[in-house]
């Protein structure tokens, strides 16, 4: 089982930066791979980013070049780093961990980008 913790949502004015974290409690000794994905009001949640345990990023194309995702090395935290942020970033944002083929959720963080 694999418990995450998100914070560091907010509202932020379009240009700004926001930095989100999620922090797992497990028992497993390492998780394969943890991420971010975002959803808003009547759309399927989406991937924004997500670290697997090589260390290699995948990012959404919307993403790239302005997002950075990073893992502690212990691997059970994760950040989300997001510059040049516009209004269409608005959203909740949810941390996702990936362990044994299971998938497990955090209870959301709120970004609101103002324009």
């Amino acid at each position: 089982q694999v418990q995450l913790v998100e914070s560091g949502g907010g509202l932020v004015q379009a240009g700004g930066s926001l930095r989100l974290s999620c922090a797992a409690s497990t028992s497993f000794v390492s998780i394969d791979a943890m991420g971010w994905y975002r959803q808003v009001p009547g759309k399927r949640r989406e991937v924004v980013a997500v670290m697997p345990g090589d260390g290699r990023p995948i990012y959404a194309d919307s993403s790239k070049g302005r997002f950075t995702i990073s893992r502690d090395g212990a691997k059970k935290t994760v950040h989300l780093q997001m510059n040049s942020l516009s209004p269409e970033d608005t959203g909740v944002y949810y941390c996702a961990a990936f362990h044994l083929g299971e998938d497990y959720w955090g209870q959301g963080t709120q970004v609101t980008v103002s324009s």
